[in-house]
């Protein structure tokens, strides 16, 4: 009963009220956006939040979050450059997101969602999420007055949980909110829809324009502290990707910024493994930045909480890569121990990407890990590993090729063994398109093509391309 009014709470009754709840539930009327054919008018949403960069930085700086530091890793780069060709091997740099309160760069986005709730009246906000973002959302909750709730995907049906993800439970708790973990299955979504409906809370979504613009800060900052220091712009900017935010509001960013950085995604390869699966869910080692919501994401990004997410990153990805669990793990033992910064794992994705790209390049260039994120209790590698041993998977050292996601963790044996492999980009983006064709309610007309080559970043010969294979 909601309002004294008994209403209708089966799976396809909730689902089917989407828009009306969202609505509510964020002020934003989906609908407004939507064109003739399958054109949606991305940049009309982007600009209706009523924030502007300068005001995404105002309210961040007011809230903690933001102006991280970047620091060059002059180890890692000695020791890539030592597996490099002549003249190769890239300056290595990381902007350090872990120093922000709640320990990761989603707090940009949480600083923005959590803020633009205050000032319409909400009471207090909902995220689903079983990351980095509960806890950005309940600290900026903590800061800003408001209440919190957040919605956790976390155990198999053995009710045994992943340990990273517990320890981000625990550190939401700690920060003041109340956590409804599920297991894992199709009802995170639901579960959330309902809660805001009952709540009249506001929908802090990873996918909402509010949350991207915030992250536009950290692209911002990224082409302006270089220049302010090296009097350069960094020449690849490596972005940890699974839902596409991150690399989204960063690549955003870094173009108003003027910063013409090559915008590169890193994923962690989970292939084969379904994030659906009750008997694979604890057989991964990554709870983000991987392939099992990196691809999807991409090529279907609207399959989210909201009806259009504001996460949209093939129309901003120049190169897609992945790297190993066993890469990831190794270069986070590797940052510790050469550089003296103990952070992540699942932050050092980008970093373990850059690692092998940067012998790629020249000397004379720079390369960037976007982020990084705060470590710590099951968030660390031996809680992790440990776990993975429970679930009956082999670790090894050895060559990471040899690696089978769900069946072993295999550490380089040397670090020339670390490698960034390149994802077919254009097979991702013909994914998007004929999804998105499959969508029109008629023929595609010059409009549609126009707005497929902006989603993907690609061309007019390509999409119609594409086309023509339907």
């Amino acid at each position: 009963m909601i309002n004294g009014m008994i209403v209708d709470k089966s799976y396809q009754a909730v689902t089917g009220r989407m828009g009306e709840i969202i609505n509510k539930a964020m002020g934003v009327d989906y609908s407004k956006y939507e064109r003739d054919g399958i054109v949606f008018d991305y940049e009309a949403l982007m600009n209706d939040t009523g924030y502007t960069l300068e005001d995404h930085i105002r309210i961040q700086r007011e809230h903690n979050v933001g102006n991280t530091p970047i620091f060059e890793l002059k180890n890692l780069t000695a020791l890539a450059r030592k597996y490099a060709a002549p003249g190769k091997g890239a300056r290595i740099f990381v902007k350090d997101e872990a120093s922000n309160p709640a320990g990761s760069f989603k707090e940009r986005r949480a600083a923005a969602s959590v803020y633009h709730a205050k000032k319409m009246g909400y009471k207090g906000v909902i995220a689903a999420t079983s990351g980095n973002y509960g806890a950005a959302v309940a600290s900026q909750a903590a800061m800003q007055g408001l209440k919190c709730i957040i919605v956790q995907e976390c155990y198999d049906s053995k009710a045994s949980g992943q340990p990273e993800i517990i320890e981000k439970a625990r550190k939401c708790e700690a920060l003041g909110a109340e956590v409804l973990q599920l297991s894992v299955g199709p009802e995170l979504f639901y579960e959330v829809l309902m809660m805001l409906e009952e709540t009249g809370y506001f929908n802090a979504s990873l996918y909402s324009a509010f949350g991207i613009g915030g992250v536009e800060t950290l692209g911002w900052e990224l082409g302006h502290q270089f220049m302010e220091r090296y009097g350069k712009h960094p020449d690849v900017v490596v972005c940890a990707n699974a839902g596409g935010g991150n690399l989204t509001g960063t690549a955003r960013g870094l173009i108003k910024a003027g910063c013409p950085a090559q915008v590169v995604a890193a994923s962690v390869d989970l292939k084969g493994l379904s994030m659906a699966s009750d008997k694979q869910f604890n057989r991964k080692s990554f709870t983000t930045a991987h392939t099992g919501f990196g691809v999807p994401y991409a090529t279907d990004p609207d399959h989210s909480d909201v009806p259009r997410s504001a996460a949209r990153p093939l129309r901003y990805m120049d190169r897609y890569v992945t790297v190993k669990q066993g890469e990831v793990f190794y270069i986070t033992e590797a940052l510790a121990t050469l550089e003296g910064m103990e952070k992540g794992p699942a932050g050092n994705t980008s970093l373990a990407a850059a690692f092998s790209l940067a012998q790629e390049m020249d000397q004379d260039q720079i390369i960037v890990a976007q982020e990084t994120e705060y470590t710590g209790a099951g968030k660390h590698i031996q809680p992790q590993l440990a776990f993975a041993r429970q679930n009956g998977i082999e670790l090894l050292f050895g060559d990471p090729e040899t690696e089978i996601p769900g069946t072993n963790i295999v550490f380089p044996a040397n670090p020339g063994l670390l490698k960034a492999r390149d994802a077919d980009l254009d097979h991702m983006r013909a994914s998007l398109i004929r999804r998105q064709a499959s969508h029109a309610a008629g023929p595609i007309t010059d409009a549609d093509v126009a707005y497929l080559v902006e989603e993907t970043k690609s061309n007019e010969a390509f999409v119609r391309k594409v086309l023509e294979t339907l």
